[in-house]
């Protein structure tokens, strides 16, 4: 009875913990880059058929729109991509790294710029993702000055 119940004692201490959380995190960490990985092929078929069934249909004079969707769908498997690389990168280092965090917030507004219909939106919206993009880019600046100062 002795033995039970320091086995129990033993593996709730902080140490043996710790492990099992992270053991939890690493389980998770793979089941989110197959389901990223299924998303990503799905993101990819749906384009492929976008592009045959809309490039090659629409009438004289409508393709701009059209490129506009083609784009924000490229930008989606590049949006996906990134956040693949985000969890692929954890399992590697087990830290989350901020630079990658903050391309792909980039990459994910600028798609929003790129599909944003102008004539619908307001332009407190517009300014808005303007200040985004500037303080992201000022973010990113920041870390590439930082990692590169660690590197030295």
């Amino acid at each position: 009875m002795k033995k039970l119940l320091r086995r129990i004692l033993g593996a709730t201490t902080d140490k043996n913990f710790m492990h099992f959380i992270e053991n939890i995190e690493v389980l998770v960490s793979k089941v989110l880059s197959i389901f990223m990985v299924i998303v990503i092929l799905v993101a990819i078929a749906d384009l492929g058929t976008f592009i045959f069934k809309e490039l090659f249909t629409i009438p004289y004079g409508e393709a701009n729109t059209t490129l506009y969707k083609i784009f924000g769908l490229f930008l989606n498997i590049l949006i996906a991509l990134e956040i693949l690389e985000n969890i692929t990168a954890y399992l590697r280092r087990h830290v989350f790294q901020v630079e990658l965090v903050i391309v792909t917030s980039l990459i994910a507004v600028a798609r929003k710029i790129i599909i944003l219909d102008l004539e619908k939106v307001a332009g407190i919206d517009i300014i808005g993702l303007g200040i985004a993009i500037l303080a992201l880019s000022i973010s990113y600046l920041i870390i590439r000055l930082s990692n590169s100062k660690d590197a030295s």
